[in-house]
């Protein structure tokens, strides 16, 4: 019986019926992937609105033009390319797993989907950096960090890791980290050696994350040691008012960093966690398949921890909805001014 409704569920088909060398395709179905489909297709739309939000906001608003948004510009458009192109190119290899876009695409589309994951991870770095900068040396901060400096930053770290990638790709003999096959017509396999996944543990999920862990860890101790100076040069009456205000942003500071680093974590660790349990993956196994949607949902992640909680970002929503920015003066709003307003 459990036989019988698995070839009801998938049906052998040619992926190019009229070329003799194509590969065979299983098209699943049944209510289970239609479930899956539909809901990782929900998870690629939200990827790219909320991504697209961020990015209009931060692109139309003057007054958003900042160091710190610059960075969550970069992250919202690495995090836009992978729910407008990597995750739909996955989603259809899940339902079908035929590739369809030839030879160029199946060798140029890793690339490009590890520059996207990687440029993202790269910006999350950079925001760590520029809170533990505003947060430590306040005073200094708007001279040292500039929206000049900060936009060299972003060029030069996506051109790092525009050249890490192509590299490690396909021009290092001594790590040679994937190989792709194709034995017939309308395959893309894509194969990832356990060396190759030792090598990039370390440089794309241990480093970045121990910079994070670290310069979050001092953020909160500096806003602990702030909160208690706070509290040691208050008197009188206006000593529990100020208790309770640093006590009240010190928690919320507390949640906010504890939510970032716990995302992150979630994220990506099972994906690494698979990867070495294995001698090599390739990218049509299943295990592969889930625990890299599980990594690519961080895309979809980032905008709310970075930008949705944000007030600015909210008005700005409002602004975009009700088409507002199509007005001459609206890239000059002044965000914070209607925010006190309501």
């Amino acid at each position: 019986m459990d036989n019988t409704d698995y070839r009801q569920n998938i049906t052998v088909q040619y992926c190019f019926p009229d070329n003799n060398a194509s590969c065979r395709k299983e098209v699943h179905g049944g209510p289970g992937f239609i479930f899956v489909f539909i809901f990782l297709s929900c998870i690629s739309v939200c990827t790219v609105f909320l991504n697209l939000l961020v990015i209009i906001s931060i692109s139309h608003f003057k007054q958003l033009h900042t160091p710190t948004n610059l960075l969550i510009l970069s992250l919202s458009v690495a995090d836009l390319l992978v729910g407008l192109i990597v995750m739909p190119v996955n989603i259809l290899q899940l339902i079908d797993s035929c590739w369809y876009y030839g030879k160029i695409a199946c060798i140029i589309f890793p690339l490009f989907c590890y520059l996207s994951v990687l440029a993202s991870v790269f910006s999350l770095v950079l925001i760590a950096v520029d809170r533990y900068i505003a947060v430590c040396d306040p005073l200094l901060y708007t001279s040292r960090v500039t929206n000049c400096k900060m936009s060299m930053c972003i060029i030069l770290g996506w051109s790092s890791c525009l050249l890490y990638d192509v590299i490690l790709y396909y021009y290092n003999d001594h790590l040679i980290p994937t190989q792709l096959y194709e034995t017939c017509h309308g395959e893309c396999l894509l194969v990832i050696q356990h060396s190759w996944v030792i090598f990039d543990l370390v440089v794309s999920f241990v480093m970045p994350c121990s910079v994070i862990v670290i310069l979050y860890a001092f953020i909160f101790n500096v806003a602990r040691n702030q909160a208690k100076t706070i509290r040691a040069i208050s008197d009188g009456a206006s000593q529990k008012r100020r208790t309770e205000i640093s006590g009240s942003s010190h928690t919320k500071a507390a949640k906010k960093l504890g939510t970032i680093i716990f995302v992150y974590l979630a994220c990506w660790i099972p994906y690494y966690i698979s990867s070495l349990c294995v001698e090599s993956m390739t990218s049509s196994s299943m295990v592969w398949t889930v625990f890299t949607f599980v990594l690519y949902m961080n895309s979809a992640l980032n905008p709310l921890l970075y930008s949705v909680f944000y007030s600015w970002f909210r008005v700005s929503v409002k602004y975009i909805v009700t088409c507002k920015i199509f007005e001459s003066s609206s890239s000059r709003f002044n965000l914070a001014l209607c925010l006190t307003v309501q």
